[in-house]
């Protein structure tokens, strides 16, 4: 029933990677240029300030818990209303007693509701992002 999701979230595990993969390269890449191009004329007072530790800069604050809390209540309640239609909507959905065709229309279903659901939830991680720094400025 759930094989409508298995082959593109494989394909974005191993892609996802890859890209972390270079990306990691390439950062280290850079920074060991600008370590050789500074050289003898670094000074530690040049990057006071500036470095950012995530939540111990204590300067930026990130709304990345808030998003993914967001998308997975929106994927959940998207399987859930994907649930309540097929077993309201198809015969013998729950007994499962379905034939081929019936399957085609419960992964649509099941699909549609995800990504329904997913984006109003990615929506509202937006909207509240932007409510908060509204209110700060």
């Amino acid at each position: 029933m759930m094989d409508f999701i298995t082959a593109p979230l494989i394909t974005f595990i191993v892609f996802a990677s890859i890209y972390g993969l270079f990306e990691l390269f390439v950062r280290r890449r850079e920074r060991m240029a600008i370590i050789e191009k500074l050289g003898d004329k670094f000074d530690p007072s040049m990057i006071e300030g500036k470095l950012n530790f995530g939540m111990f800069g204590g300067r930026r604050f990130s709304f990345s818990a808030l998003k993914i809390a967001c998308l997975m209540i929106g994927i959940g309640l998207g399987f859930l209303i994907g649930f309540v239609i097929c077993s309201n909507c198809i015969p013998g959905y729950v007994m499962g007693d379905t034939n081929y065709r019936a399957g085609d229309v419960i992964s649509i279903i099941y699909g549609a509701c995800l990504f329904v659901f997913g984006g109003i939830g990615l929506l509202v991680a937006f909207l509240t992002e932007l409510k908060y720094f509204k209110k700060k400025e």
